[in-house]
């Protein structure tokens, strides 16, 4: 499991993507969201604009998983 620190109280579902270099630019993140499969806490999820906040666990179907913490 890769650690991904934020620096705020919170980072979009896209810009995790971009930070976690799943996809390189953010125009990415909706075609991607819509053809990859991803889970926020074991909960499917494809809202480019879901807030994620430091404990939360991201599976990311041939990226891999990830946690978000607190920088």
């Amino acid at each position: 499991m890769k650690t991904i620190e934020i620096h705020t109280d919170y980072i979009t579902l896209g810009q995790f993507l971009k930070l976690s270099d799943c996809i390189s630019t953010g125009g990415q993140a909706k075609s991607f969201l819509q053809e990859t499969e991803i889970t926020v806490n074991e909960q499917p999820e494809n809202r480019r604009g879901r807030k994620l906040v430091a404990g939360d666990v991201i599976k990311v179907e041939g990226c891999g998983t990830f946690r978000v913490a607190q920088a």
